[in-house]
């Protein structure tokens, strides 16, 4: 029955944190809504922003309070309020209002980023737990998938068609994980690393490093991999849009693999160091075959070869590989810090992550605005590179 319980749970919580994602990072599907309404790009760019502010704000609290309390309560309280949130907004009016109560609606939705990978440290043993993590991590694509698809159509008619969506899927799921979600014994999945306090070596600040690092370049290209095609290689934006698709259910794959390849290999850190490497490299060679396309500003087009085909080819690779350590890192943090810390350390891990995913569309549009695709990809890469470095060596 237990054995059966665990993949009951992980299932539920892969539900939940997929209902978050699709208001978290789904919301820039209501642009083109926001804009109709009369809002400039820049107001509406803020406003779907307003989310990402609130959980950075209160990944690191969600997480104690599940060390303290437990996660179905953290889970189930986070995304019923961000679902409560979301309908009071149906009744708001104007930016000003409409933004603070998406701030606080992400501060609530952030539970599920800090505590769901918590649940997976306690029902799952070393020798699955890669897989169940990476299973956990697919909830991010699959909930941009849902926004993606129902976002738009909803906000023909006004915003509000869309947010009630929203906050019903985060009111339901909630509900869901109050119901069939159980905490684990507190004794399970002893740490990894240290009695007491982890943070007293520097192997979690390490691994938080080398999440960020490698948050980079998966920016870079969800970002900017298709504008490059449009601009440089001059595709269709729906053309562009169908190969990209292809590279993210590639990465929602990637994910499982290495999740899978790190519970045979009995380490996480050691996967997670070879995909950083395979990754600095494809964004070495999507920079060589970006070197020969014209830059934003129309410079003339140098006699390419066959580097218009490799550029493609090396984005699409890029897309597949960049997202497949995200589970890993998740995993080995939790392990390491135990059942005692592991809410603190991965709210941690998120914040640094969100943090530089934030950051990320702003540094870059500058760089290839200024220099060019190449000199911007060449950056993720080195931010690859420097992941491989800065990785840990840790058993499980």
């Amino acid at each position: 029955m237990e054995s059966r319980r665990r993949w009951v749970v992980l299932a539920a919580g892969v539900a939940g944190m997929t209902a978050g994602c699709a208001f978290l990072y789904g919301l820039p599907y209501l642009l083109p809504r926001l804009r109709a309404d009369g809002l400039s790009l820049t107001e509406a760019a803020v406003l779907v922003a307003c989310p990402t502010f609130g959980l950075l704000a209160t990944l690191v609290l969600w997480g104690a309070l599940a060390d303290r309390y437990g996660e179905r309560g953290v889970i189930a309280l986070g995304l019923g309020g961000a679902g409560l949130v979301l309908l009071a907004l149906l009744a708001a009016h104007g930016p000003v209002a409409l933004g603070v109560g998406l701030v606080v609606a992400g501060a609530f939705a952030g539970s599920v980023n800090a505590a769901s990978g918590r649940l997976i440290l306690g029902w799952f043993g070393p020798a699955e737990r890669g897989l169940a993590m990476g299973i956990r991590q697919m909830a991010q694509p699959l909930g941009v998938a849902v926004a993606a698809v129902a976002v738009p159509v909803l906000s023909d008619s006004g915003r509000n068609p869309a947010l009630a969506f929203l906050a019903v899927s985060c009111l339901v799921t909630a509900v869901l994980i109050a119901v069939v979600v159980r905490d684990p014994a507190r004794t399970a999945g002893a740490s990894a690393g240290t009695n007491g306090n982890p943070y007293r070596t520097p192997v979690l600040w390490r691994l938080h490093g080398a999440g960020a690092l490698l948050v980079f370049p998966q920016f870079a290209v969800a970002t900017f991999g298709l504008v490059f095609l449009v601009d440089s290689e001059h595709w269709g934006a729906a053309q562009a849009g169908r190969l990209l698709a292809v590279g993210s259910f590639g990465g929602a794959a990637a994910r499982l693999f290495a999740g899978w390849w790190s519970d045979r290999a009995g380490s996480r850190t050691g996967p997670m160091r070879i995909l950083a490497a395979i990754t600095a490299g494809v964004l070495a060679i999507l920079a060589a075959g970006a070197a020969g396309a014209p830059d934003p500003a129309g410079a003339a087009e140098a006699a390419r070869g066959g580097l218009a085909g490799l550029a493609v080819a090396a984005l699409v690779a890029a897309a597949v590989v960049s997202v497949s350590t995200n589970g890993l890192s998740f995993t080995a943090v939790a392990e390491y810090a135990g059942p005692g810390w592991a809410g603190r350390a991965l709210g941690i891990h998120n914040t640094g992550q969100n943090g530089v995913a934030a950051a990320t569309a702003p540094v870059l549009g500058a760089v290839v605005t200024h220099a060019g695709y190449p000199v911007a990809f060449t950056a993720a890469a080195c931010a690859a590179a420097l992941a491989v470095v800065t990785v840990p060596t840790l058993r499980n």
